[in-house]
C-alpha cells in the first residue's frame, strides 16, 4: 500500500452530491477520516453538497450505502471506518464482509462506493492514517470520489 496520498485532481466548480457513512465504533479515528474528507471534499468540489450518515459500527455500514444508493440522490459515496485487529480473526472477518458488501452496492447501483473502511493492525496505524496529513485515507477516499464522479460524467454524457 502507498505511504503517501494520491496526487489531488482537478477542482470542480460542477455540483455533486456526496454521501458519507461513518461509523461510530472507534470514533476518535473515524472522526479523523470524516474531518479530513469532508475538508478535502470541499476544496475540490466547493459547490456540493456533503451529507453524513452515522452508524453504530463497520458491520452497518454496508446497508446504508444501499439504502443511500438506492434513493439515487447522491453522485458518491464515501464509506469510512476503522477495524483494528484483536486476537481473534474478527476483523478480518468483518473488514472481508465489509468490502463484499461496498462492492455489491457500488455494482449494483452503478455508483461510486469508497471504501475507507479501514482494516489496521494497532492504534499506531490508526493515528497516522485518520488523525494525522502525510497519508490521510480521508483525503485519499474525497480525492477518489471526486475522480470518479467526474469519469463518470464524461461517460454519461
Amino acid at each position: 500500500m502507498s505511504q503517501l496520498v494520491p496526487p489531488k485532481p482537478r477542482r470542480s466548480n460542477v455540483r455533486r452530491r456526496f454521501a458519507l457513512v461513518a461509523s461510530r465504533f472507534n470514533a476518535r479515528y473515524v472522526d479523523g477520516l470524516v474531518s479530513h474528507c469532508t475538508k478535502e471534499l470541499r476544496a475540490l468540489a466547493p459547490g456540493s453538497t456533503v451529507s453524513l450518515f452515522r452508524v453504530p459500527g463497520a458491520f452497518e455500514i454496508p446497508l446504508i450505502v444501499r439504502q443511500v444508493a438506492a434513493k439515487k440522490r447522491t453522485d458518491a459515496i464515501i464509506a469510512l471506518g476503522v477495524i483494528l485487529q484483536g486476537k481473534t480473526p474478527h476483523a478480518e472477518h468483518l473488514g472481508l464482509a465489509v468490502t463484499n458488501a461496498l462492492q455489491q452496492a457500488s455494482f449494483e447501483h452503478g455508483l461510486p462506493v469508497i471504501h475507507a473502511v479501514l482494516s489496521l493492525k494497532n492504534e499506531t496505524q490508526a493515528r497516522k492514517r485518520c488523525l494525522e496529513d502525510e497519508m490521510n485515507r480521508g483525503t485519499e477516499a474525497a480525492r477518489a470520489a471526486v475522480e470518479m464522479t467526474n469519469v463518470l460524467a464524461k461517460l454519461r454524457k
